[in-house]
C-alpha cells in the first residue's frame, strides 16, 4: 500500500478516491433497491463481495424482482461481465499480480480499475492505479450495499429518495459522450427499440439479452486489401520522378 502512495501523484489518487466514493453511493442504491424489492439483506451483501460487478448485480436483482427466471438473470449477468475478457487482454502482464496474488487481482478487475490502469504511462503506475482502485471498490461497493440494504429495510419506498434512479442516471452519464458517435447512437437506439418491442411478449430479462443483438451494428467490415496494381503505383511514380 505504501508503494501505491509513492507511485501515484495526488491528482491520480484524488481521481481514484472520488470514483470509489461514487461507487459507494451507487452501492447504497443497489442495497436499498434489493432489500426493498423483497430480497434479504444477505443477498446483496454476498453478491457485492463474491460478484463485485455492479451492472451484473443490478441486472440480476432487477430481473428476478420483476418475476424473471433466476437462470435468465444469471445468464444476463454473465453476458454483461463477458467484457472482462478483453479487459484482461488489454492489461499488460504483471498488473494483476503474480501467482496467488493474481486471484485477488483478477477479482478486483472492474471498469474503473482497468480505465485508471490503462491511463498510466508506465507499468509501475499502471499496477499502482489498478490495485488502488480495485481495492477501493472492493471496500466501497460492499460497504455501500450493506448500508443501503439497512436503509431499504427501514424505508421500503426507495423511489421517495430517488435511489432507484441513481444507477440509470450514472449509466447514462457514462455513455452520453459515446452517443455522439453516429454508429454508437444507431446501435443504442436499435437496442432500445428491440427491448421495447420484445417486452410485452417475452419474460423479464430476455428483452435485455435480445437487445444486445444491436451490437452487430458496431461490427466494422474488414478494409479491402489493396490490389497488386495499386500497391505498385507509388513505386512506379517514384521511378518516373527519378527519371
Amino acid at each position: 500500500m505504501r508503494s501505491i502512495w509513492r507511485t501515484l501523484d495526488r491528482h491520480g489518487l484524488a481521481d481514484i478516491g472520488l470514483t470509489c466514493l461514487a461507487v459507494f453511493f451507487i452501492g447504497l442504491s443497489y442495497g436499498a433497491i434489493a432489500v426493498a424489492s423483497g430480497f434479504p439483506l444477505w443477498v446483496p451483501a454476498v453478491l457485492s463481495v463474491l460478484v463485485l460487478a455492479g451492472a451484473s448485480e443490478f441486472l440480476f436483482i432487477g430481473i428476478v424482482a420483476a418475476g424473471g427466471s433466476p437462470i435468465a438473470a444469471a445468464l444476463a449477468g454473465l453476458l454483461v461481465n463477458s467484457r472482462h475478457l478483453p479487459y484482461g487482454l488489454a492489461l499488460p502482464p504483471g498488473v494483476t499480480g503474480r501467482r496467488w496474488a493474481r486471484l485477488l487481482g483478477t477479482h478486483v478487475m472492474n471498469d474503473e480499475s482497468v480505465v485508471f490502469a490503462l491511463a498510466q504511462p508506465d507499468l509501475p503506475r499502471k499496477r499502482a492505479a489498478y490495485w488502488a482502485c480495485g481495492l477501493g471498490v472492493l471496500a466501497c461497493w460492499p460497504g455501500g450495499a450493506v448500508l443501503g440494504g439497512l436503509i431499504g429495510s427501514a424505508v421500503h419506498d426507495t423511489s421517495a429518495f430517488g435511489l432507484d434512479a441513481m444507477f440509470p442516471a450514472v449509466i447514462l452519464a457514462l455513455i452520453v459522450k459515446d452517443l455522439r458517435d453516429a454508429r454508437t447512437l444507431r446501435a443504442a437506439l436499435a437496442g432500445a427499440a428491440i427491448a421495447l418491442v420484445a417486452t410485452p411478449f417475452l419474460p423479464a430479462g430476455l428483452p435485455v439479452l435480445l437487445a444486445l443483438t444491436a451490437l452487430l451494428l458496431l461490427v466494422r467490415a474488414p478494409a479491402p486489401e489493396p490490389s497488386a496494381s495499386a500497391a505498385q503505383e507509388p513505386a512506379a511514380a517514384e521511378v518516373r520522378a527519378s527519371s
